[in-house]
């Protein structure tokens, strides 16, 4: 649901820099107290990718540089530093207590029932604050400067949601990994941003999405043997993507392409029509013998279009002979007056 916001406020990379900023604080926290301890871990993943989120406003604030270039450098650094600080945890005479490659890639097996109800507890806070504030969060996405005319804290308001997010990633880690996290915040949310125009919609709908891709990818890992969980959750994930890229009645590819070609058939047909009026219009008689013969010998139309004037009754066919209808050429004059119109405005 979060991950919905990421996506509208272009905020993409978001997630991803700050679960690579994570890890740093993972390695960390196991320095401190040398056992493992997934609450301590949590805590210190928090602190680090809150520090990464600060760091990366900071940049855009007090620099010229723009957002993307803040979020790859802090991505880059913060994932650099924690993996030297893992290869200097392997040498650790402890080493073996650590379990820091769960974080990294995910292992959703290790979760305990004590990790499943903070996770409960932390998304039940989460949605309390996301429905108290929604009204506030709905304004500052798509208005910054209205939301300050109302006399709303953008500050406050904008880390609200960053931290809220920066805590929903964190508690993901242990699930699908500091690599793959990202795409388990963005993938549902992009998924359900081409099915509707409604932000309440899209929330749901990424709601939806995302709880179906960990259930049904759990499923998977677990009927398929030697699957990890985190990739499985991910791929799925990625495939309500690739769905929704094509089949969205919206914005989807194949609709897209029907639209455009139903549109090029009507503007023939129109072409078509506006050809047959020009000839016709100096005519009388539409059905005269002559204007007909006119008419067939007019090449400006494709068997296609000729058959959608004959469906819509704006001509007739007669044997190998065809006439305007006399409502296909009220149809043609009205596009002709129509374009004339349109040419003097």
């Amino acid at each position: 649901m979060l991950g919905s916001f990421a996506v509208l406020r272009k905020q993409s990379l978001l997630g991803d820099a700050i679960s690579h900023a994570a890890l740093p604080g993972i390695a960390i926290a196991f320095l401190i107290i040398g056992v493992k301890d997934s609450n301590l871990f949590l805590l210190g993943a928090l602190i680090s990718g809150l520090i990464g989120t600060f760091w990366i406003r900071g940049i855009t604030k007090n620099t010229h540089l723009k957002s993307d270039t803040a979020l790859g450098l802090t991505l880059s650094l913060f994932f650099g530093f924690g993996m030297l600080l893992l290869t200097f945890i392997q040498k650790q005479p402890n080493a073996s207590q650590a379990g820091l490659d769960t974080y990294l890639f995910g292992q959703a097996a290790t979760l305990l029932i004590e990790d499943v109800w903070l996770i409960a507890i932390v998304a039940g806070i989460s949605l309390l604050i996301l429905l108290v504030f929604w009204k506030e969060f709905k304004i500052l996405l798509f208005d910054e400067d209205y939301t300050k005319t109302l006399g709303f804290n953008t500050n406050f308001i904008d880390i609200l949601i960053t931290t809220f997010i920066v805590i929903t990633i964190v508690l993901g880690l242990q699930t699908v990994g500091v690599i793959l996290m990202s795409a388990m915040l963005l993938a549902p949310a992009a998924a359900a941003r081409q099915w509707t125009n409604s932000l309440g919609v899209m929330v749901v709908l990424a709601a939806i999405f995302g709880a179906f891709s960990g259930v049904v990818g759990t499923g998977i890992s677990t009927v398929v043997g030697n699957l990890s969980t985190g990739p499985v959750i991910v791929l799925v994930a990625a495939s309500i993507v690739f769905i929704s890229f094509i089949f969205s009645p919206k914005r989807g590819l194949l609709f897209r392409e029907i639209r455009f070609r139903k549109n090029r058939n009507n503007i023939k047909m129109q072409k078509t029509l506006a050809f047959m009026y020009g000839i016709a219009k100096t005519h009388e008689n539409i059905s005269h013998p002559h204007t007909i013969k006119i008419l067939n010998d007019f090449q400006g139309f494709s068997k296609r279009s000729l058959q959608e004037l004959v469906d819509f009754n704006y001509v007739k066919i007669n044997g190998q002979q065809w006439s305007m209808t006399q409502e296909g050429y009220e149809k043609a004059a009205n596009l002709y007056d129509q374009q004339i119109k349109d040419t003097h405005e």
